[in-house]
């Protein structure tokens, strides 16, 4: 391995550690607010259209950066998968907004609709807190040119991280008659 790579892997390891560590536990803290600080002054339905829309949209980048690579076009690859990463940033950020913003909206549902929201629910929420190490090192090591490291845990990371784009857009759907 190059000595540069392992100078860059003693810096970046921690720092993609501590946030796929931080990133997570300041959501929660944000859910749990006692108190509601509307920022923007938006509606309760604007952030999860918004969410939903972006999910989305990283869902497509995600297919079509998947197709790029099985075609050996890797530099429609890396943009598409680097949009993909900036979408997915800023789908956080404003996720952050939104639970500083807006009380939950609880779920309405009955029956086995019901089982079925929570489950989606569950498990995107689960794999949300998974997919963000795993993209960090996706994207760290394909920056870096360390490609058979990228394509090890691209492996892993695309079927998760599409998992949680398209459920990010069931459960607004779920959602949406209760906004």
């Amino acid at each position: 391995m190059k000595a540069s790579l392992i100078k860059s892997d003693k810096t970046m390891v921690p720092i993609i550690t501590g946030l796929s560590i931080v990133v997570p536990i300041v959501v929660i803290v944000l859910m749990n607010l006692p108190t509601r600080y509307n920022l923007l002054g938006l509606d309760v339905g604007t952030f999860p259209f918004f969410h939903a829309v972006i999910n989305g949209l990283t869902a497509i980048l995600l297919f079509l950066g998947y197709r790029f690579i099985k075609q050996k076009k890797k530099i429609e690859h890396k943009t598409v998968m680097i949009t993909a990463f900036g979408l997915s940033a800023l789908f956080l950020v404003s996720y952050v907004i939104s639970k500083i913003s807006i009380d939950p909206v609880p779920y309405g549902g009955e029956g086995f609709i019901r089982y079925l929201y929570f489950f989606i629910l569950i498990t995107h929420i689960a794999l949300s807190g998974i997919i963000i190490p795993l993209v960090l090192f996706t994207m760290y090591r394909g920056l870096t040119g360390e490609y058979d490291k990228h394509k090890k845990i691209a492996r892993w990371t695309f079927p998760i991280w599409m998992y949680v784009a398209i459920t990010g857009v069931l459960v607004y759907l779920f959602m949406l008659p209760y906004y």
